[in-house]
């Protein structure tokens, strides 16, 4: 998805914004950017984990796609992740989450460099988070960035014959299976 800078504003000014308008905006540092659309094959590869996640996750967990904010630091930051677990019962506010234990994003090659900067650190010091993963579009590849504690992450390359682990949600899902019905290259 692309970006582009909105306007400055305060905390308040953005969730007023964005319950209003029908276009997402994530918000950093003071600003707000408007989300482009994503093309079909990042929808398709995101639909897949979202569906294998559904149908498999504890029923106590919310697995959440793209239209749901996640508060992603002390200071005001919000972005929407491409798919998201929470299965903490006191993360109860139906516009916004805090607690997640699972964060995936679809790479692009508009926000690749964001998704593995920005909002990987961002979203390392979540407390809640256990996995982030980032997913390859232009070739089967999941990189599963594991908490192994407090401030330490380890990093999983996945490819194809590699059976990917989710903790999160006890799940175990043949990596090919988020590219099934897609041709192997963009």
């Amino acid at each position: 998805m692309q970006q582009n800078a909105l306007r400055n504003l305060n905390e308040t000014d953005y969730l007023e914004m964005e319950a209003d308008s029908p276009v997402r905006h994530e918000f950093v540092g003071g600003q707000a950017y408007a989300m482009a659309g994503a093309s079909v094959r990042h929808n398709r590869i995101a639909g897949k984990l979202y569906a294998s996640l559904l149908a498999q996750a504890p029923r106590n967990c919310q697995v959440l796609i793209g239209d749901v904010k996640l508060k992603a630091d002390t200071w005001p930051t919000y972005y929407y992740p491409d798919v998201m677990v929470v299965c903490d019962p006191d993360d109860d506010d139906p516009l916004v989450k805090t607690r997640p234990c699972l964060l995936a994003e679809v790479l692009s090659p508009t926000t690749e460099a964001i998704d593995r900067r920005e909002k990987l650190t961002a979203y390392q010091r979540l407390p809640s988070l256990r996995e982030y993963l980032l997913i390859a579009q232009d070739e089967i590849r999941v990189e599963r960035y594991r908490r192994l504690n407090l401030r330490e992450w380890m990093v999983e390359i996945h490819t194809p014959g590699d059976i990917l682990k989710l903790d999160c949600v006890h799940l175990e899902l043949p990596v090919e299976a988020l590219y099934d019905g897609l041709d192997t290259v963009a």
